[in-house]
Formats: structure tokens, sequence, C-alpha cells
């Protein structure tokens, strides 16, 4: 079987260096395996990830010289597929209406500290028991998030475990022991958007045949929640392949939101396909 990789950038600004090395790192894997990239942008939330970003991120990644086969998929156009999938898990019984704040988790949770590996506070699952019927909370306006009831997830799937054919951010590999337990009971769909990265991941994943999601340290500890839905699921377990992150010269890893120089400014400044990768080591 022909191996599958994938390239998901969310495209909510422009794609800077960081962006380019994953790209190219998954077309090296995949030519390394005789096998096929597919391109994903990762665009559920429209506010954030207007479709102009998209069409740049595309032209840029064209530019650097990363090429894909077969057509790009946008999330945003496959939504009620994702829908599917939350009504799915809420048939098990292992989704709960939760209408907290940011100002609730803090007021709930001060005093504990306890954070999840985003930095986040730890929901303390203050509406887990208490039985909100999202209709009805739609009916009246009310804003809501729909969140993994952790507990009764793993109930079902007992303990999980991942295949990392890279090295994770302190160095495991091999066969590595998921701990969903770090992010609690996270949120998968909200009122506002239908679903979440989280679930929207592993949908497409299965859909598109990945066998090998590539990406960098910043999401490894993801895949032990994407494991929970993947088995929840019955959806195929792919092998994962995680990779360092390109820093700034502060030491901080390079996003949109620190304002790292993007490349089509530094394209504009001069700088070719070559020099790209030369910039980030490949």
């Amino acid at each position: 079987m022909t191996p599958v990789y994938r390239f998901a950038p969310s495209p909510n600004g422009q794609l800077h260096l960081g962006h380019a090395y994953s790209a190219l790192f998954t077309q090296a894997c995949a030519r390394e395996a005789q096998g096929r990239v597919l391109l994903r942008l990762e665009d559920i939330d429209r506010v954030r990830c207007p479709a102009h970003f998209g069409h740049q991120a595309i032209e840029d990644l064209r530019w650097i010289g990363f090429r894909w086969d077969g057509h790009v998929r946008w999330q945003s156009r496959h939504l009620e597929i994702y829908r599917e999938t939350i009504d799915r898990l809420a048939g098990m019984g292992v989704l709960y209406a939760c209408t907290c704040t940011r100002g609730d988790i803090a007021r709930a949770a001060a005093g504990a500290g306890t954070r999840d590996p985003d930095g986040s506070l730890l929901y303390p699952g203050a509406c887990r028991d208490r039985g909100f019927d999202p209709a009805a909370l739609e009916t009246h306006g009310i804003p809501f998030a729909l969140r993994l009831h952790l507990s009764q997830a793993l109930a079902i799937t007992g303990p999980l475990t991942f295949r990392e054919r890279g090295a994770g951010p302190d160095g495991q590999s091999g066969i590595v022991a998921a701990d969903p337990g770090r992010w609690g009971d996270v949120i998968l769909a909200r009122r506002d958007i239908a679903t979440s990265y989280h679930v929207a991941a592993v949908t497409d994943d299965a859909i598109q045949g990945v066998s090998c999601v590539t990406r960098g340290h910043d999401l490894f500890h993801a895949t032990a929640v994407h494991r929970v839905l993947q088995a929840l699921l019955g959806l195929p377990e792919p092998d994962y392949r995680h990779h360092g992150l390109i820093r700034g010269g502060d030491g901080e890893k390079l996003s949109k939101s620190l304002a790292s120089k993007p490349l089509r400014a530094l394209r504009e400044a001069g700088a070719t396909p070559d020099d790209i990768r030369r910039m980030v080591g490949i």
C-alpha cells in the first residue's frame, strides 16, 4: 500500500519559515517512502481564516517548491462531515454541553493552577453533570461548547498508545503511551464553530487515507486526544513523525502571532526558494 502523508496548515495568516520547514519536511518524508503527499487547509474558523489567506498559502507553497498530489482539501467546505462525526460522538454519550466562559473557568480553577499542554487552565468540569440540552441552549441563544467527557470516553477505549517514528519533544519514540488526561474534557465543537481542530483532523486523516502524520513538536501532545477520538470512532491509526520547530533569535517558535516575517515578505525582499531551503536547513 502506498504511504500517504499530508501537510495541513491553518491559514489564519501568512505562512512563515516554520511552515516552509514543515511542508518541505513532509515532502521529503513522502519521497523517501515513495509515497503520496496531500495538502489540506484547516480553515474551519472562517473568521480567523478568510479565503484569501488560503489562496496565499497555496501560492507560497508552490513558490518554495512544495508539490502535492490531487486537489487541495479546504476543511471549510466539508463542515457537514465533521458535524456527522460530532453526532456520532454525541450518540455514544461522551459529549456534554458546557456554558462556562473563560472567566468562569479561571474563577473555578483559582488556586489549582493546573494547565493543559497549550498552557490554558485545565477545565474543572463545572458543567459535566448538569445535563444541559444543546438544542434548548441553541433555541435560547445561549453560547455553549460541546466537551469530551474524558472519563466516559476512556471507559470505552481503555489505555491507548501511538507509534512515534520520529522523536517527541522529550525524545519519545517507538510505542508511546497516550496521556489524554493532560487535556481534561477538551472542547470538540462550539455553538459558533461546529467542529474543532481535533475532530476535523482525525476525520480527514481517515477520509484521505493518511498513513503517517508529520507535524511539529508543538502538536505532539495533541496526539493523545486524537487517539481517543480514533478509538471511539473506529478510525484507522496512522503513524506519527514529529519534528523540531524553527525558532527565532529569542528562542521562541516562529508563529504568525509573534509577527514572524512571512514567506512572501522574504520573497519580495529578493529571497529565492533555494534561500528558503537553506534558511530552514533542508
